[in-house]
């Protein structure tokens, strides 16, 4: 029952993210007013918002004006429902369940309006590096391990955070410096972000996931047109669904890739 909790709140914050990606590129207000049909203007009732759900029973269509509702708010919905699920069965309800709803919902949105607008926004990214610094020496106390030279304390929790922030700004920094067409400013700042926020060695993780799969996927519509060569590719939906495989799973990932190379040495 719990589990279906934890489904209906992620699907919840799906619903508003997806209004935030919406609002937010246009400058426009995430509170006010309420949500609404974009075709008819009529405010949606509470049963017109069930994350999944509603989408599901309605058919995908508005109730009053039967205007088509992109297939992404029931995706989002959805994937957001089974990231917070996964985070309850990993670490119950508690300050973990909290933090880490609220980075996954964080790298959820810049993901969205990247992929779809082509753009992260300093609005976001901004009072995300002042929450984070702040935040920086209370990670081992809030459930999330952060180590710097062997020591759990406030301080390695900091120092392992700017660090690891301040070198993935500069290593992001180094690439758009040699390959100008090929990173843009905001790929750098949430570099920085997704530093401060998954520390070391998470933050190598989140990145590595990032490029492997980024550059699988232009590999991928290189080889089948969708893509040219002169052509760019948002890279931050990459950045962000790696960072979130790095929260929910990075010990597991690094376990796998250590017995990979253990196998790999044997053989």
């Amino acid at each position: 029952m719990l589990a279906v909790l934890a489904f209906f709140v992620g699907g919840s914050i799906g619903s508003f993210l997806n209004l935030a990606a919406d609002r937010m590129p246009a400058g426009r207000s995430i509170v006010s007013p309420r949500s609404f049909c974009e075709a008819c203007n009529r405010h949606l009732a509470s049963f017109d918002m069930v994350p999944v759900f509603s989408y599901l029973w309605l058919r995908g269509r508005c109730r009053y004006c039967r205007a088509r509702i992109p297939l992404r708010f029931m995706v989002v919905e959805a994937f957001m429902g089974a990231l917070f699920t996964s985070i309850y069965f990993r670490h119950g309800f508690g300050a973990e369940f909290i933090v880490l709803g609220i980075a996954v919902s964080l790298l959820m949105v810049v993901a969205l309006i990247d992929l779809e607008r082509g753009l992260i926004l300093n609005r976001i990214i901004y009072p995300s590096l002042v929450v984070l610094v702040l935040l920086a020496p209370f990670w081992t106390e809030l459930g999330l391990t952060r180590s710097f030279f062997g020591s759990e304390s406030m301080v390695a929790s900091l120092l392992n955070s700017i660090a690891t922030g301040l070198g993935a700004f500069l290593v992001f920094l180094a690439i758009a410096l040699a390959f100008p067409k090929g990173m843009g400013g905001g790929d750098i700042k949430l570099a920085g972000v997704i530093g401060l926020l998954a520390g070391f060695p998470g933050a190598l993780i989140a990145l590595w996931l990032g490029i492997v799969s980024g550059g699988l996927v232009a590999i991928g519509l290189l080889v089948f047109r969708k893509l040219g060569r002169k052509d760019t590719m948002p890279f931050g939906p990459f950045m962000a669904l790696g960072t979130i495989a790095a929260l929910l799973a990075g010990g597991e990932i690094i376990s796998w890739y250590q017995e990979v190379g253990d196998y790999v040495v044997r053989f």
